[in-house]
């Protein structure tokens, strides 16, 4: 998570300008007459929303205002498909906002990163899988669980770079090709 006196206003911005219609979308095509129906699935959601707060509460917190957790939310995307995945880590988000773990200024681009880009990238790898039906089981584990886990994690971390170095927090380091 990146507090939000480390993010420039157009990153906070840009990311309650993304993150804030896709809530509404995935609310809008949420199963809500299977949610209600079933409270198998809603034990589900709110067990699910429950372990994503508490795995959020582990986290190793910097000075600078960085910190460092587990996602989770891989597992959550193949539990519940990526409306529901998406509604629980908003609701997991505003658990810690409740606790003062998390600023509301920068839940729009925490959202991104934390809930939004792991659901693309688990949801785009499980309908890869789906699409090529790989017979032998350790390949569906690995590519609609390890590899999206990773991938998530690596693109979470850069583009969670990127953004600090376009606001201006962190610069480039020297190429050591001057001193050539």
């Amino acid at each position: 998570m990146i507090a939000s006196g480390l993010l420039a206003q157009p990153s906070l911005l840009l990311g309650w300008a993304v993150y804030l219609p896709v809530l509404l979308w995935a609310i809008w095509k949420s199963p809500w007459i299977e949610l209600f129906s079933d409270p198998r699935r809603q034990h589900l959601l709110f067990g699910t929303v429950l372990g994503l707060f508490l795995l959020w509460l582990l986290r190793r917190d910097f000075s600078s205002g960085l910190s460092f957790h587990f996602i989770g939310m891989t597992a959550v995307v193949l539990l519940l498909d990526w409306p529901l995945a998406i509604i629980a880590g908003c609701l997991a988000q505003l658990g810690l906002l409740v606790l003062g773990r998390q600023e509301f200024a920068a839940l729009g681009v925490n959202g991104l990163l934390l809930v939004l880009l792991p659901v693309v990238v688990t949801e785009g790898c499980a309908l890869w899988v789906e699409r090529f039906q790989p017979r032998n089981l350790f390949v569906y584990i690995f590519c609609s669980g390890f590899f999206p886990a990773a991938l998530t994690a690596a693109l979470c971390c850069l583009l969670g770079w990127l953004l600090l170095w376009w606001g201006g927090v962190y610069e480039l380091p020297a190429s050591g090709l001057d001193d050539l």
